[in-house]
C-alpha cells in the first residue's frame, strides 16, 4: 500500500512499506530538468546534480562518498528533461542515516569555487565522452530536429560555453526558484514503517523557496532532417514520430505497438533488420512520454554503405505494420511481456521508489498493479492498428551521424 502525505509547505511524501525485504530506497525528486532551462542556463540542472555531491557545511565530498560505502549502501543521482532525482539505497537499519545525508546534500551544499572548477572539468569530460558515442548523441540530434529551439531540444549535459558561466550564486538562485517545496517529492520504498513519514517531514516540511513563474511553453513537433559528419565505423540513424504525453488514456496501445515494432528480440524490426537481413547489430524502438507530448523513436546502426537499405527496410516494416496490422499472437505475447516486466520490476525497492516518485511528481496519482494489468488487458488489436496508422505518418524527423553525413536516398 502507498501512503501519501503533503507537508504544510507543499512537499509531497510517498511511502510504500515492503516488509518482505531488508532494504530501503529513498529518492528526492524535483520537477525540473533541461526543459526548464534557457539558452544561458542549459546544463545547470545536470551540473547542480553533480555539485550536490561535492561537499556540505558538515561533510566533504569524500565524507559523503564514505558515508554510504561504510554501510554498504548506494547513492547516486540523474537528470532528465523534466525532472532530477537524488537517491540512496541502504539496509533498513540505515534508513535514518541515509535520509540525514540526502537532506544535508539538499540543504547544506556549499558550492565552493575550488569544487566548482574541478567538477566543471569533470562534466566537460563527460560531454566529450558522450560526443565520442555516436549511438548516444544521435538521439540528442533527433530531439533538436523535432523540437528546434524549444528547451526539450536542449542537451541535458549543456555545453562548454554555458558550463563556464555557472557560479555558486547561479546555482543557489536556480535552487531557490526551481527546488521549491511544491515541486519536490520524497519517495520511500522498502522495509520502513509509516512513521518514517514524520522523520522526512522534520527535514523537508518547513523550508521555503522562491515563487518563480513557470511559463507554459508547449512544444511543436517539427518534421525535420539533421545530419552530422563524423569519423565513425557505422552510420547511426534515428527516425522520430509524434507520440503521446505521459498518462494519456491510449498510452498502453502505443506501448504495445512499440513493443511489437522494436521493443524486444522477437519484434518486427529486430527480426527483419538483424535476423533476416543481417543489416545491424543494434536496432530498436522506444517511446518517450513528456508532460504534454511524446516521441516514438526508431534507431538502427549499420555500415555506411548499407544505410540506404536499412532505411528502406525500416520504412517497409512500418508500412507493412500500417497496412496489415498486428497479429493476435503478437498482441497476446506483447501483453504478457509487459505484465511480466512490470511484475519483475516490483521486486526491486529502487524500481518501486522510482515508479512512485515519478507518478506523484508528474501525474499526482498512483494506480494499483491490478488497475494497470486491467488497462493492458483492455488493449485490442483494433486500438493498436489504429495507433499505428495515426503515429507512423509522413510527418517525421530524422537524425543521422555517419562518416559522410549524407542522408539515405529516400530523404535526399
Amino acid at each position: 500500500m502507498i501512503n501519501r502525505y503533503s507537508c504544510k509547505n507543499g512537499v509531497r511524501i510517498v511511502l510504500e512499506n515492503i516488509p518482505t525485504v531488508r532494504s530501503v530506497a529513498i529518492g528526492v525528486w524535483i520537477g525540473t530538468g533541461s526543459r526548464n532551462e534557457n539558452p544561458q542556463t542549459n546544463g545547470i540542472s545536470h551540473f547542480l546534480e553533480h555539485m550536490f555531491f561535492k561537499g556540505t557545511t558538515t561533510r566533504s565530498a569524500k565524507e559523503i562518498a564514505e558515508s554510504f560505502d561504510s554501510i554498504g549502501g548506494q547513492v547516486n543521482a540523474f537528470t532528465s528533461k523534466e525532472y532530477t532525482c537524488y537517491y540512496a539505497k541502504v539496509l533498513d537499519t540505515h534508513a535514518q542515516f541515509a535520509l540525514d545525508v540526502l537532506a544535508d546534500m539538499f540543504f547544506n551544499s556549499t558550492f565552493v569555487e575550488e569544487e566548482l572548477n574541478k567538477e566543471r572539468n569533470v562534466v566537460l569530460e563527460e560531454i566529450k565522452m558522450y560526443d565520442d558515442t555516436p549511438d548516444d548523441i544521435v538521439h540528442d540530434l533527433l530531439s533538436r530536429a523535432i523540437y528546434g529551439d524549444h528547451p526539450l531540444g536542449y542537451p541535458i549535459l549543456g555545453t562548454e560555453e554555458t558550463l563556464n558561466t555557472f557560479t555558486g550564486d547561479t546555482l543557489k538562485d536556480y535552487i531557490h526558484n526551481h527546488y521549491t517545496p511544491e515541486n519536490v517529492v520524497i519517495s520511500i520504498a522498502g522495509n520502513v514503517s509509516e512513521s518514517f513519514i514524520k522523520e522526512v517531514e522534520k527535514y523537508f516540511g518547513s523550508y521555503e523557496g522562491g515563487k518563480s513563474a513557470i511559463t507554459e511553453n508547449i512544444p511543436t513537433f517539427h518534421s525535420n532532417r539533421l545530419s552530422r559528419k563524423k569519423e565513425t565505423e557505422q552510420a547511426h540513424l534515428c527516425i522520430g514520430f509524434e507520440g503521446l504525453k505521459i498518462g494519456h488514456e491510449d498510452v498502453y496501445s502505443l506501448i504495445i505497438l512499440n513493443n511489437i515494432l522494436g521493443g524486444s528480440m522477437s519484434s518486427r524490426l529486430f527480426q527483419e533488420v538483424r535476423e533476416q537481413r543481417g543489416l545491424a547489430y543494434s536496432v530498436f524502438s522506444y517511446h518517450s512520454a513528456y508532460q504534454d507530448n511524446g516521441v516514438v523513436t526508431v534507431y538502427g546502426g549499420t555500415g555506411a554503405k548499407q544505410l540506404d537499405v536499412l532505411f528502406e527496410t525500416i520504412q517497409e516494416t512500418l508500412e507493412k505494420l500500417k497496412q496489415d496490422g498486428i497479429t493476435e499472437k503478437e498482441l497476446i505475447n506483447s501483453k504478457e511481456q509487459l505484465k511480466g516486466s512490470l511484475m519483475l520490476s516490483l521486486e526491486s525497492t529502487n524500481s518501486r521508489m522510482s515508479r512512485n516518485g515519478k507518478n506523484e511528481l508528474l501525474l499526482k496519482r498512483h494506480r494499483s498493479l491490478d488497475e494497470i494489468i486491467e488497462q493492458i488487458d483492455q488493449v485490442t488489436k483494433q486500438s493498436v492498428d489504429g495507433m499505428a496508422t495515426s503515429v507512423f505518418t509522413n510527418k517525421y524527423s530524422v537524425s543521422l551521424i555517419s562518416p559522410d553525413g549524407e542522408l539515405p536516398k529516400g530523404l535526399r
